[in-house]
Parts: C-alpha cells; structure tokens; sequence
C-alpha cells in the first residue's frame, strides 16, 4: 500500500497564517499539521508517498524530506493551485494513483495514528473515514445505504439525512483507483477543475462498494477557518 497526500492549495480563509506557510506546516500541539500524516503513515510501514504540491512547494518540499528521511517521496507539481481544487489535483496524479492501493489523504486534517490504522485495517477494500456526527453545510458529508456502505457523498446533501462528515482519509483498492481516475477523467474534461476530488466517487456509489469506517470515537478535526485551528491546538 502506498500513500497520496493533497497539499497544494492556498488556504486563502486561513490568512494571515498562511501568507508565508503552506497550511500543513502550520502548527498544532508542538509540530506542523503535516507530521500527524507522515508519522502516522510511518508508523504502518507505508512509506511510499505521492505528494501534490502547489503554494509553497519548496518549503513544504524542504522540510518533509528533512524531517522524514526513511519515507519515499514522489512530488507533483500543480501549477494551477490558485484556480484550481482537489479534483485537479488528484487528476495530475491518476497515473500513480492506478497502478497500486493507496490511502488518499488531504493535508490539512489532525487525528491520531490509531484512526489511519482503523482505515487501513478496514475489512473493506474501500472505505472512507467518516466521523459520524452532525454537520453543517460546510462538511464533505455521506449517506448510509446500510452494512456500512455510502449511497451518497458531497457538501451539497441535506444535513438531516447524513450519516457525518468524511475527514479526508480513505483506503483505495486498485481496482476502484481504476475506476476513481476514469472518473476523475471525465469530471475534468467536464470542466470541473474546480471541484473536490468526492466528485470523482459520487459517481462510481451505484457501480461498485465503498464503505466507511466509523472514527468518530477518535479526536479529528480538518482545518479550514482560523476557528478550526484555534480548536485544534485546544484538543492536541
């Protein structure tokens, strides 16, 4: 199994933070939000790690490799950070993402290595983290269809209705990167560019199984406003 992480954006609600940092090196409880990912990672032995980079490449390129010297690190350059979101960004990397397994994670969410673990250890080829909870119009949400598996994902569904909020941390069978890619594929040359990467699975729900793994009973939280990061450096 092999690791793809998205940290290529801007952060543009997160300023003045992010004026001269990527996002994922901003700090949370004594070390940067990127080092939760990677030792997490390292801690499975998945050192095998895809990374798409943008704003601030080089300092966020700089201080992985320094800090993580026993993980293999591919770099993916999305030049078109600024007008761009996660689709386009794991569209750069499809080739990649196809040829094996992967955990797909964003960049910019704080957990503990017991929640990558329950992920990776799913009994299901694929599954997503979903924190099981109430959600706001914000969150990435998904459906139960039941036994676990999702009948619906994006930020667009009626609050009542869903299950939570996917966090961001997935596990990918190689087949379903398959299907993931050709998905993504299509999204793009739609013109959609500026979608999240959920709009490549919606899709694919009614054609093949992706499930969820329940993590709700482990500390997460993915930062997006100034008020996420002020409650992350509360809870970590």
């Amino acid at each position: 199994m092999k690791a793809f992480i998205l940290a290529a954006g801007v952060s543009r609600r997160l300023y003045p933070h992010t004026y001269n940092t990527p996002k994922c090196l901003l700090d949370v409880g004594g070390k940067p939000i990127i080092h939760y990912q990677l030792e997490a990672l390292e801690s499975l032995g998945i050192i095998d790690i895809t990374m798409i980079v943008g704003y601030h490449r080089e300092m966020l390129i700089d201080h992985v490799t320094s800090h993580f010297p026993n993980l293999n690190f591919n770099f993916i350059v999305n030049h078109h950070y600024i007008e761009t979101n996660t689709a386009y960004s794991v569209h750069l990397g499809r080739e990649i993402l196809s040829s094996d397994e992967h955990v797909l994670m964003n960049a910019d969410v704080v957990y503990p290595k017991a929640l990558l673990r329950k992920t990776v250890n799913s009994p299901y080829l694929t599954a997503l983290a979903v924190d099981a909870k109430v959600c706001g119009r914000e969150e990435v949400k998904v459906i139960d269809g039941g036994e676990n598996k999702i009948v619906a994902i994006g930020k667009e569904l009626i609050e009542s209705q869903c299950l939570g909020e996917f966090i961001g941390v997935a596990k990918l069978s190689k087949e379903f990167t398959g299907l993931f890619s050709k998905s993504l594929d299509q999204l793009i040359l739609s013109g959609g560019v500026n979608d999240y990467f959920e709009a490549g699975i919606q899709p694919l729900l009614d054609k093949t199984d992706v499930h969820f793994e329940d993590v709700s009973k482990y500390p997460c939280l993915e930062i997006d406003f100034i008020e996420d990061l002020e409650s992350a450096r509360k809870l970590f």
